[in-house]
């Protein structure tokens, strides 16, 4: 059996003002367990880390994410994401965790609504129940809920690396690199919509990004919007080209909504006062790309 104090360390890591932060970083502390689990379990001999989690966790994104997102390294319709889920049993019970999966099913209309959904995509939910510890505050009927993704089937050209935790304990993951999580990113905020409506997170999430200066992986990015059909496989895509695509997609979101979508998971809704069209035109003039095109 794990030291169970092992997560009130890292709860301890956390400012939790209210409900909403202390459930939203056991959230987080669960997701590391589960990461935990898969490391130890060979999850990532052929499978990488992505999207908001990864860069909240690996990259100090300010703001909590949801879900787990992983895509394989090279596509195999064969991969069967249930094989790991003892694993990851086995890892939040040794803290004394209990944890149910249960496959997710996708709404029939989910591929043709949004672009960014894709057939090959393996979809499970982990449910964590509370049962005193470190759900202290938390109501003993709710389920605390981690969507768990992989991508089959991903478009060539990430790059990959490698990077170590200490916590709960010592494990090793494979993750993007920053200019492939970039294009993903990028990716998001042109292709992803639900009845034309923008996840406020993928615009907080870009600005991050180039805050930090990152550089995005184009090749990647262009190999992601054909394979989500937005250009077609033979279509050059220059950075320029990027800028007019987010220029446009910028012109249809309704950032009213877009900030209400994002505001339960930061911690100061000030520094979303300057959002809109005209602000994400300007500092979208910053991107750069790895190939310097």
């Amino acid at each position: 059996m794990a030291d169970k104090n092992v997560l009130e360390m890292m709860l301890s890591r956390y400012e939790t003002r209210s409900g909403l932060d202390r459930e939203n970083a056991i959230k987080e502390v669960l997701q590391e367990i589960v990461l935990c689990g898969l490391s130890r379990s060979g999850f990532f001999h052929n499978v990488a880390f992505y999207g908001g989690s990864a860069l909240r966790i690996f990259y100090q994104l300010d703001r909590f994410s949801e879900d787990l997102d992983f895509s394989l390294i090279e596509p195999d319709s064969d991969f069967r994401l249930e094989e790991y889920f003892p694993a990851v049993k086995n890892e939040a019970a040794s803290y004394g965790l209990h944890v149910d999966v249960e496959e997710k099913v996708k709404n029939q209309y989910s591929a043709i609504q949004s672009a960014f959904l894709k057939e090959n995509t393996r979809e499970s939910l982990l449910f964590f129940y509370p049962d005193g510890g470190i759900y202290k505050d938390i109501d003993p009927k709710r389920r605390i809920k981690v969507k768990f993704e992989v991508d089959t089937h991903p478009a060539p050209g990430a790059g990959f690396e490698r990077r170590y935790q200490l916590l709960p304990a010592p494990y090793k993951i494979q993750l993007f690199d920053e200019a492939s999580l970039f294009a993903g990113k990028i990716h998001a905020v042109i292709c992803r919509s639900w009845k034309n409506r923008i996840k406020g997170r993928d615009l907080y999430d870009y600005i991050f990004y180039l805050s930090r200066g990152a550089k995005v992986n184009l090749v990647y990015l262009r190999n992601k919007l054909a394979d989500s059909g937005y250009i077609s496989p033979e279509d050059f895509c220059s950075l320029d080209d990027v800028k007019g695509m987010l220029e446009k997609r910028f012109q249809s979101i309704d950032f009213r909504q877009a900030k209400e979508d994002v505001l339960p998971f930061i911690r100061d809704p000030g520094v979303l006062d300057l959002w809109s069209e005209n602000f994400f035109n300007a500092v979208t003039e910053r991107l750069e790309s790895l190939e310097g095109d």
